[in-house]
């Protein structure tokens, strides 16, 4: 394959859309900038075709925005759209640019249907041709200009491979009768919907070690939190990038009175003493003002409390599982993840039809809804 090109201006993107629209398959991969900024962002998009690979930069175009002239591509059902672990990217492309997706095809879900033990693109590419890829640039920063040869380079590795992957994994999957599971996957993929992110204001409380402070503590390390959430926001950088967690557990239970005994914590350094220091201590006066009350009752995971029954079929539920994904070759959380099994015992379905509406994914329904509904039958006539 040739080298990449690179994409930095809306009229050479405008001029490529057209031609890359031609193409019956077009790997993609994205790169964003969450590990450096507080508001992260797409920062560079890799497409592949058969022959070349071109490197779209929407920083260099003025923003994310700017790649929506891409939207044709994702949306066009008559060709394939290659993704390797799509979820993020298809929640950073949906968040930033309102792409819909059509046509997809993730080669992370192709593995874990075919029951491989290394799933990542590294493994499957070593797997199949022998060959390492670059790994040295995982934590780059992404917004940062001008890209480095090395980033380049290794954001072209991410989809040079990828048409070739999926082809050898889709053969797998034929081989095994089990393309239809990965095209069920891809249609929820396609489908799934991210809400807006939003500001967790209780997020202290999930702080290890914070549920065991003192009401005093605990009400200073709810303001630091908050302050630290704050400026965060003002500096664009990551809350942890700003004050380790581990940081604000200390600084709640030592609660410094003055910025010398704030500097003596481990965490603090003399920058931050300087940017932030009357910052922290002003929390740290807030906090002592008054004490936490009751913590509030955690919303929990959503799972209902299961009786004593529904425990019993869940266990049943779980060494059919055990049995059945042994069989199959897969991990049993890729068959049937621990959540769906619990619906199934909570719903006590009598029916392949009713299995289908437990929440299931559709393929495990089909090849499996008959064979749940007889176990649950034979549990509710062994046990009435």
């Amino acid at each position: 394959m040739a080298d990449f090109e690179l994409i930095e201006t809306q009229t050479e993107l405008a001029e490529l859309v057209p031609e890359l629209a031609k193409e019956e398959v077009l790997a993609f991969d994205t790169e964003a900038d969450s590990f450096y900024h507080y508001f992260d962002k797409t920062c560079l998009v890799q497409v592949a075709t058969r022959k070349q690979i071109y490197l779209l930069d929407p920083l260099a175009m003025g923003g994310p925005e700017a790649l929506k002239p891409l939207a044709p591509l994702f949306s066009n059902p008559d060709s394939r759209t290659l993704f390797h672990a799509a979820e993020y990217d298809l929640y950073v492309l949906k968040r930033d640019c309102g792409f819909r997706f059509n046509g997809l095809f993730d080669t992370m879900v192709c593995a874990q249907l075919l029951g491989y033990s290394g799933i990542g693109l590294q493994a499957l590419v070593e797997r199949q041709f022998d060959i390492k890829l670059p790994k040295d640039e995982q934590r780059s920063d992404w917004s940062a200009r001008p890209l480095r040869d090395k980033q380049l380079t290794y954001a072209a590795a991410d989809v040079r491979y990828l048409i070739r992957v999926s082809e050898h994994l889709e053969k797998e999957l034929i081989k095994l009768d089990r393309l239809s599971w990965a095209q069920d996957e891809f249609r929820t993929l396609e489908k799934r919907e991210w809400p807006d992110r939003e500001f967790d204001r209780l997020g202290y409380l999930k702080i290890k070690g914070a549920r065991a402070l003192d009401p005093q503590s605990l009400s200073l390390l709810r303001e630091l939190f908050l302050v630290r959430d704050k400026r965060a926001r003002d500096v664009d950088r990551p809350a942890f990038k700003v004050l380790g967690n581990r940081t604000l557990l200390e600084l709640a239970q030592k609660q410094p009175t003055s910025e010398k005994e704030l500097g003596e914590t481990k965490g603090v350094t003399d920058l931050i003493l300087r940017r932030f220091g009357r910052e922290i201590m002003g929390a740290v006066e807030r906090g002592m003002k008054r004490k936490h009350g009751p913590i509030p009752k955690s919303t929990g995971t959503g799972r209902r409390r299961m009786d004593r029954r529904t425990e019993r079929r869940l266990g049943v539920l779980k060494k059919w599982r055990e049995a059945k994904a042994k069989e199959l070759a897969l991990d049993p959380g890729v068959m049937c993840p621990n959540a769906q099994l619990e619906s199934i015992a909570f719903e006590n379905p009598r029916t392949a039809a009713a299995v289908s509406k437990t929440g299931v994914k559709a393929w495990f329904a089909r090849t499996s809804g008959s064979e749940i509904a007889q176990l649950l039958r034979e549990f509710e006539s062994e046990n009435t």
